[in-house]
């Protein structure tokens, strides 16, 4: 049975905008509603199609009036963030990943006319480390790599969501753990690092990175709204590469340095106002994660278009990366301006 009215969060962000208009002209939905506390950019609001935005805050009790005002039947809640792309108010994405993420389910619960709830995660919930599973499934430990990032923030926010499950099994719930998303439309914290002309790497490491393009997340957000297809869902192309042939295909130059300094660099680079690049992000970048998508092409039947390696390259040539020159002048320069700035002291070429 297909939904009718459908309340999509988190449209002001790239893939919210993106997933408003698609729903917006799909028309097996009879309204779709976007709410965020910023609009979706101008090139959604040219194209959404009979979707309409609603400027409201999920961590206002009053989300609730505009669930129950407008006979909301289904809510898609792609507003939660895992990996902001350059640095951002923690206090404020965790409020809006914690607190709104309660009060939104807080309000599916009370109202009688909820039957479905699609809901956005990470694959960042099963961590990044030495003693992590070469492929993690959907039944594998919730292990975020630290205690107060944002990984962190999607374990409470599926916490939250397995408990409106409990209290109202008659709403089909749907989760997705996506894998790092890359498009070369949408900004994230990976097309940000791969945009670098220096990329910090840390001696030793070169992590297996699987990507998900685009696309594909917008393609089975739109399955699960229109069809009911419950279930937890690792979201991830197939295939891999290594953090070391990826900064080769993007003809980035690679910069090793010693695990001790890149806390300070990612710091830096925060600073800088360039990338997050937060201990998370420096352990996924150590470490690696893939997932195993079979139960998404089995029991949800989805097989994901673009391979890992396809999204990237698509991203590049979308981006329109062209090879660093003289990469070797510019690592050496760039490396000293790097650890410099970390340790407090003064560049000099």
């Amino acid at each position: 049975m297909p939904s009718n009215i459908v309340l999509v969060t988190g449209v002001g962000g790239d893939l919210g905008g993106k997933l408003l208009a698609r729903l917006g002209n799909n028309p097996e939905f009879e309204r779709v509603i976007g709410v965020d506390t910023t609009p979706p950019q101008k090139s959604v609001l040219q194209r959404m199609g009979r979707a309409e935005y609603v400027r409201a805050d999920i961590r206002n009790p009053l989300i609730a009036k505009v669930i129950s005002t407008a006979k909301v039947d289904t809510v898609v809640h792609a507003s939660c963030t895992a990996h902001p792309a350059g640095p951002a108010r923690r206090t404020a994405i965790k409020e809006v990943n914690v607190i709104g993420t309660m009060r939104l389910l807080a309000a599916c619960q009370r109202s009688p006319l909820v039957r479905k709830l699609v809901v956005k995660s990470t694959a960042a919930v099963y961590g990044a480390g030495a003693r992590s599973q070469a492929v993690f499934t959907e039944d594998s430990e919730l292990i975020p790599t630290s205690t107060s990032g944002y990984a962190k923030d999607a374990v409470e926010m599926e916490g939250y969501v397995r408990g409106l499950m409990r209290r109202r099994p008659d709403i089909t719930t749907t989760l997705f753990r996506f894998a790092n998303i890359i498009s070369p439309e949408i900004d994230t914290v990976l097309s940000r690092y791969f945009a670098l002309p220096v990329v910090p790497t840390v001696f030793g490491y070169d992590a297996r990175i699987q990507l998900l393009h685009a696309t594909d997340a917008l393609a089975v957000f739109e399955q699960a709204t229109e069809y009911d297809k419950p279930g937890v869902f690792n979201v991830g192309s197939e295939g891999v590469l290594t953090l070391s042939q990826a900064i080769r295909r993007a003809g980035r130059v690679e910069l090793p340095m010693p695990s001790g300094v890149v806390p300070s660099v990612g710091k830096v680079l925060r600073g800088a106002r360039v990338v997050d690049f937060s201990a998370d992000q420096v352990r996924l970048l150590n470490f690696g994660r893939v997932v195993d998508v079979t139960k998404l092409k089995k029991d949800f039947g989805y097989t994901p278009r673009w391979t890992t390696r396809e999204a990237f390259d698509d991203y590049i040539t979308g981006r329109g990366l062209r090879p660093v020159v003289d990469g070797g002048r510019l690592a050496g320069f760039a490396g000293k301006v790097l650890v410099a700035a970390a340790t407090g002291q003064a560049a000099h070429r």
